[in-house]
């Protein structure tokens, strides 16, 4: 059994916030940067360019790449062989929510009282909070600060086991065409296939901080990715709605087994300021 202190987990959730905020991953940036070079529309072209610049700056002066900050979406992946001690292990996160947020002078967003008062919390909290227990005794922690202009546009999708393969490719696709300029593309586009709609829903979000390189390791999952990459792409739609042939930069499709008579299906669309960062402890 390995203790670790809930302060370090704090810590951690606190610098990864603004780490997030700041600092593309070196694989968006080198998909946009491919993206700027392929692109044929001059509009598309010079808004790529501006995307760029967006985030060179973003990185220099240290401030928040995109002015919606998002909701702290959280996952943790903790070793069955550790013990958090000193604390509660969401508290801790949160309490790094509050202090990344507050150090980083990001946008606080998170509204209590949602289909009512809409109070701010003035601190970002609460984090959303996925946990899975994993052989170890080390705890992975990830960020991603996901922005409500991307999240608004997510889609689930009851789908028939009739509807098959080309019932999710003609969904995704529609689901992209629909959300048009709404989630500032170039976008990632996550999608969850099988289980029950919550898992699903999980699956889609989770595919988004996948490296956008790395295709599904089961051949067929890859080949779909790929054909909904082109679909997608062949929309028109472009960066930021402009128009050309950069609407997506990845598409992950992340599977689980179904019941008989089921098919749940969620897309979920990440902006191209695809932020995330992550640590192991």
């Amino acid at each position: 059994m390995r203790n670790i202190d809930a302060q370090k987990v704090t810590e951690a959730v606190s610098r990864l916030c603004q780490e997030a905020n700041f600092f593309l991953p070196e694989d968006v940036l080198n998909a946009l940067k491919q993206a700027r070079r392929t692109e044929e529309s001059p509009l598309g072209q010079q808004t790529l360019d501006q995307i760029l610049d967006n985030a060179r700056l973003a990185q220099e002066e240290k401030m928040a790449i995109c002015q919606d900050c998002g909701v702290a979406v959280v996952y943790l992946e903790v070793g069955q062989d550790v013990h958090i001690t000193g604390g509660d292990l969401y508290e801790a996160v949160n309490a790094g929510v509050r202090q990344g947020y507050d150090k980083g002078y990001l946008r606080k967003s998170m509204a209590k009282q949602p289909f009512s008062a809409r109070v701010n919390t003035k601190d970002n909290t609460p984090a959303v909070i996925h946990t899975d227990i994993v052989p170890g005794d080390k705890i992975k922690i990830t960020i991603l600060p996901k922005g409500a202009g991307s999240e608004n546009m997510s889609r689930l999708f009851m789908l028939t086991p009739a509807a098959g393969r080309q019932g999710v490719i003609d969904s995704v696709v529609r689901a992209v065409n629909e959300a048009g300029s709404n989630p500032c593309p170039p976008v990632i586009v996550g999608v969850g296939i099988g289980g029950t709609s919550d898992k699903a829903m999980y699956l889609a979000k989770k595919a988004i901080i996948r490296g956008v390189e790395e295709a599904n390791p089961e051949a067929e999952v890859a080949e779909l990715e790929k054909e909904l990459l082109q679909r997608i792409n062949a929309l028109g739609i472009g960066p930021e709605g402009f128009g050309g042939r950069t609407t997506a930069l990845a598409v992950h499709v992340e599977t689980f087994p179904a019941h008989i008579a089921s098919m749940p299906m969620a897309v979920c669309l990440q902006c191209h300021a695809a932020r995330h960062k992550e640590i192991e402890l």
